[in-house]
């Protein structure tokens, strides 16, 4: 019983050691929970406070170092300006004492205090003032300041003077010794006007630049803060809203007007947008309506409705739909590829332009081609199904509009491909052969829907060659069209051969 009655405080005991080891760790972990919630407090501070605040601890520490290097080197120079007095006035009278002219009284004009003392070690000559009875030095410390010819710290209090004193030893002829001693008070004096004037002044001093800081860092950053005003203004509904930018051609600055720049790019893309979406709409509205109709005057009379031609009117509708969707979805397509093809390999021109030619085999407008020498092998690096649709749209533009036949040329310049569409139709005045290229676009003489497409062929021919790197314009065919695509040549594989056809 007794050994268990003793146990239970022996557990008790262990018990309340782990608890009391636990507490450390939870003080700890407390500490150290502040320790990590310091640094948030530091970052939801804002950034004109934490300028300030880093450019002044950073200031207050360079001035206390400078104030304490400024007091070091103070002190130094005070001192060996004393001690440099006191030497020269210990040599003089070392002089006088070897040459014998030592008067009974020494003068203490500078404020040194001379003791000459004989071999003995007894006091001769003294200033005025000065103990006649004790040496200020002892004879070992007088052979050592002899002998390291250096000035040292004294208290002065033994010997009746209030105050620290810088002493110093030489030896003359006959073993005297001089002893010269200067008060290190006027020393202390300047120091501590100029402690007192530092610790008033750099507080002083390291709130006004901290002010300044403040004023300076918000003006900096106002800028900044019109930026983020001008950009909660701007809404969604807004129209050519910018933010403001200011005159100082600085980073701000920079940063304005890139801003301004990508705003005014989103701000065209979507008028694009916009004006894609509203050219949509009113391009599906109308075969939707004429669909609408046919089929309301069918189910109006239908015992007088020729169903079969019916279904072809409809039919024809719902192609034009469907084109009109194929457009668009490769607008989309050439858009949400930023400008880069689909893919980008080999493609022998030469062939694309044999299998585009042989499409229109059985059109009423004949389809030639034309291949001048040295093209038979030209290749460029792209998509073929894009390609061919540049070449489809350019064919179907010009059999649209030419009076006999249409050409397709192709030959190589500087490097590079050229495939032309030539037709002798009416043409494009010049001041319209840019316009042509704007989506939904159509001139006045091809503004039947009937006939016309739905004016987006052109574009997709330029989103499509600007991807694959280049260029296309019409020119003057004399009489008719023709329209020019330059695409660079790609010669990295030559194993590729086409059958082309032969020059017409």
């Amino acid at each position: 019983m007794a050994a268990d009655a003793r146990a239970v405080p022996a557990a008790g005991a262990l018990a309340g050691g782990a608890a009391d080891a636990r507490a450390p760790d939870a003080r700890g972990g407390g500490a150290e929970g502040r320790g990590r919630r310091a640094p948030g407090w530091w970052r939801r501070r804002s950034l004109r406070f934490r300028l300030t605040a880093a450019a002044s601890a950073v200031l207050a520490l360079a001035l206390a170092m400078s104030a304490w290097v400024l007091v070091g080197v103070l002190g130094r120079s005070l001192t060996e300006t004393i001690d440099e007095s006191a030497f020269q006035r210990a040599n003089q009278v070392r002089a006088d004492a070897d040459a014998g002219r030592l008067p009974r009284e020494l003068t203490n004009t500078d404020g040194t205090m001379i003791q000459v003392l004989d071999a003995g070690g007894r006091i001769t000559h003294a200033t005025v003032g000065t103990d006649r009875l004790v040496p200020l030095l002892g004879p070992q410390a007088r052979a050592e300041a002899v002998r390291s010819d250096r000035a040292r710290f004294l208290d002065g209090r033994p010997h009746g003077i209030p105050a620290r004193l810088r002493v110093l030893a030489v030896s003359a002829d006959g073993g005297q010794t001089v002893i010269a001693a200067r008060s290190y008070a006027e020393v202390e004096q300047s120091l501590g006007a100029a402690r007192h004037v530092l610790v008033l002044g750099t507080p002083i001093l390291i709130v006004l630049l901290a002010g300044a800081s403040w004023m300076i860092i918000g003006g900096t950053l106002r800028p900044i803060a019109a930026l983020r005003r001008g950009a909660t203004e701007i809404t969604g509904t807004a129209r050519a809203r910018r933010l403001p930018v200011p005159e100082a051609r600085d980073e701000v600055h920079s940063l304005a007007t890139t801003l301004n720049d990508m705003l005014a790019r989103l701000e065209a893309a979507e008028t694009r947008q916009r004006a894609l979406v509203a050219d949509a709409a009113h391009e599906l509205r109308s075969p939707l309506a004429s669909i609408r109709l046919q089929l309301e005057v069918a189910l109006g009379h239908p015992e007088g409705q020729d169903w079969r031609e019916t279904a072809e009117g409809v039919l024809e509708d719902t192609m034009r739909l469907s084109r009109l969707a194929e457009a668009l979805l490769a607008l989309a397509r050439l858009d949400e590829r930023g400008g880069r093809p689909a893919r980008r390999e080999p493609v022998d021109l030469c062939e694309l332009v044999r299998s585009g030619v042989e499409r229109y085999a059985e059109n009423p407008v004949p389809v030639v081609a034309a291949v001048h020498p040295g093209a038979e092998s030209i290749r460029v690096a792209g998509d073929a199904l894009d390609l061919s649709r540049v070449l489809t749209n350019l064919i179907d533009n010009a059999v649209r509009h030419t009076a006999t036949s249409v050409t397709v040329e192709l030959h190589a310049e500087d490097g590079g491909a050229v495939l032309a569409v030539r037709d002798d139709g009416p043409g494009i005045p010049e001041a319209d052969r840019e316009r042509v290229f704007d989506r939904f676009t159509r001139l006045d003489s091809a503004r039947s829907r009937d006939e016309g497409g739905a004016g987006l062929g052109l574009a997709i021919v330029r989103e499509t060659v600007r991807a694959h790197g280049g260029t296309v314009s019409l020119e003057d065919a004399e009489p008719g069209l023709r329209a020019v695509v330059r695409l660079p040549a790609d010669n990295s594989d030559e194993s590729l051969a086409g059958a082309c056809p032969s020059s017409d």
